[in-house]
């Protein structure tokens, strides 16, 4: 029996919770010759990854590299190199990936004080501060930016600031958030950040940008026991990434050299553009999606003041079958869209206007489609309605 070539893969609108559709060049970044992970050429090409890194994160942090796993690896990487046995945790939970955190700190061996808030509310600051109160001495105060289960954003800012203030370091994952909404690392004073390459820098997944402040190194340099990961341990992958004179680096891993090119040419994308630039396109198409969603009869679940404008979580009309919607879009239009999690399962939608995936064109399909399948499914919708309002705002 002969091995058969595979199937083309369909070219899909991708407007999920990640991953986000590929630029062109970015696909043709990808496909450059491999070389060497310690060849000269890409050693260089790595200094300027870490330099346009710090661009997107708004950090002069020396530490700020890609790891060579997914945003998943990137939490680890940060709650391994912080936290020992025996440290006590802050952790916020206003969804699923605060529990993450919560298990990424039992595992190192310490304690998680959790501060739960519902899901689709931002972190609450006044039970933050009580927590770190009635805890002296915590370690760190671990909190999610950007909820990609909900669409809920957080006040970094203020978080930071809370934990500073209590001698605690800060662990923010914004996966969700680099690029799309303002994530400013200095200004905000954030100790540990992590994200992911597949949501609005709009590279395929397998890569998470990191960036730990000084104060957070001399946390790694200072610890008594070793970190538990030896991959992830930044002791030692430093030593590859880190900055030595003539371009000299030390074996750790084979990185992943195209995905890092991949990854190169989607932050010089983001640069071209400008940061603030990316931070307002992301605004006004989710002004012009939700609009078209509400002339169509749809509502948001999550307040407008909290609202992430690349993950819409959009509530299901009684009596539709959410997964047979999600279905028909996907084999009918080729269009991707999430479904609920956890509390939120069967109950809302989650759309993705993420890097590549938010333009003019992806909310007038998005808008469409779902128009379209609802319409097949009985929904009680405004027929004909949404891609006007939408084009409105959009001033087509």
């Amino acid at each position: 029996m002969r091995n058969q070539p595979l199937p083309d893969l369909p070219r899909r609108i991708l407007m999920g919770p990640g991953p986000s559709d590929v630029h062109p060049r970015v696909l043709a970044a990808l496909a450059q010759p491999t070389i060497g992970h310690l060849d000269p050429a890409f050693v260089a090409r790595m200094d300027d990854i870490k330099s346009l890194l710090r661009y997107a994160f708004r950090t002069q942090n020396d530490m700020t590299i890609p790891v060579s796993a997914p945003g998943s690896a990137g939490m680890e990487c940060c709650f391994v190199n912080l936290i020992e046995p025996g440290d006590t945790v802050i952790v916020c939970s206003n969804g699923v990936f605060g529990g993450r955190m919560r298990e990424n700190v039992e595992r190192c061996g310490a304690k998680a004080v959790m501060v739960e808030d519902a899901w689709g509310q931002a972190v609450d600051p006044g039970k933050v501060e009580a927590a770190l109160r009635a805890n002296p001495g915590a370690k760190a105060l671990a909190f999610v930016h950007a909820e990609t289960s909900t669409g809920v954003q957080s006040d970094a800012a203020t978080l930071c600031g809370l934990a500073r203030a209590a001698g605690a370091l800060s662990i923010v994952d914004t996966v969700t958030g680099l690029a799309g909404i303002p994530v400013e690392v200095d200004a905000w004073g954030a100790d540990a950040v992590y994200s992911g390459t597949q949501k609005c820098l709009s590279c395929p997944p397998g890569l998470s940008p990191v960036t730990f402040s000084p104060r957070a190194v001399e946390t790694v340099k200072g610890r008594k026991t070793k970190v538990q990961s030896w991959f992830l341990d930044l002791s030692l992958v430093m030593a590859y990434w880190g900055d030595k004179g003539g371009g000299a680096r030390t074996y750790h891993h084979t990185a992943p050299v195209n995905a890092l090119y991949g990854l190169h040419e989607a932050l010089i994308m983001l640069q071209e553009e400008g940061l603030e630039a990316s931070w307002k396109r992301h605004a006004h198409l989710h002004s012009a999606l939700v609009a078209g969603f509400e002339a169509m009869g749809l509502s948001m679940k999550v307040d407008a003041a909290i609202r992430l404008p690349q993950l819409n979580a959009v509530k299901i009309p009684a009596g539709v079958d959410e997964a047979a919607v999600r279905r028909q879009l996907l084999s009918v239009s080729n269009l991707e869209i999430g479904a609920g999690l956890g509390a939120w399962a069967g109950k809302v939608w989650r759309i993705g206007l993420m890097g590549q995936s938010a333009s003019p064109m992806h909310v007038l399909t998005c808008l469409s489609a779902i128009e379209s399948a609802l319409q097949s499914a009985g929904a009680s919708i405004a027929i004909g309605k949404a891609q006007p309002t939408a084009r409105k705002v959009l001033g087509l």
